[in-house]
């Protein structure tokens, strides 16, 4: 805590300061051009990535950047979804896999999940990922898992709607720990043809 402690004491001394303006503006707009979805992974910091000022990213952050298939019910992931696309109407929404991803790691190599029965669960999200994965290696499962998550995605009234609309576009994004290098996946709207 120590450590945060003091970052925070910088943040007031040093950050916010040079971004008085700045944070004056967002006391009373919030305006997020993008939905970025990445993995809990304390190596993945999107704004960081992106270059992005505070405002400008709203952020979802899950282990194995996962995005269930919508359902009707209480579901965190599905409303900040909900809020980003209909409320804030962000105009991109994109999804970032990683390397050395610990989620993609534990399918690719089939680790004894039994002492994390939640965390096993929750990799069920993946199961696509993991079926239309050929290749082995976590590299692999890490795109497709970007892929299976878009079409999970798109099952989400408010991203379907969007998608109709044309008022929203997804993007798939690999980011590379080690050289900071960023993939852009082909992502295709399905239902550009229909609009």
């Amino acid at each position: 805590m120590q450590d945060l402690t003091e970052g925070v004491a910088r943040f007031r001394r040093d950050v916010f300061p040079a971004k008085a303006e700045l944070f004056a503006h967002l006391a009373t707009t919030h305006r997020p051009s993008t939905l970025f979805i990445s993995c809990s992974d304390a190596r993945v910091v999107p704004e960081l990535i992106t270059g992005s000022e505070p405002g400008e990213l709203f952020v979802i952050r899950t282990a194995g950047n996962l995005v269930p298939a919508y359902t009707p019910g209480v579901d965190g992931v599905a409303a900040s979804i909900e809020y980003a696309v209909a409320a804030l109407g962000v105009t991109d929404i994109v999804i970032c896999g990683h390397s050395a991803c610990g989620a993609m790691t534990a399918l690719a190599e089939s680790h004894d999940m039994g002492a994390l029965p939640t965390t096993a669960d929750w990799l069920r999200h993946a199961d696509a990922a993991r079926a239309r994965t050929t290749t082995a290696g976590v590299d692999a499962l890490v795109r497709n898992n970007v892929r299976a998550q878009l079409a999970n995605l798109v099952t989400h009234p408010s991203v379907a709607r969007a998608l109709t609309q044309r008022t929203v576009a997804l993007h798939g994004w690999c980011y590379d720990i080690a050289t900071g290098a960023v993939e852009q996946l082909d992502v295709v709207n399905p239902f550009a043809a229909a609009a």
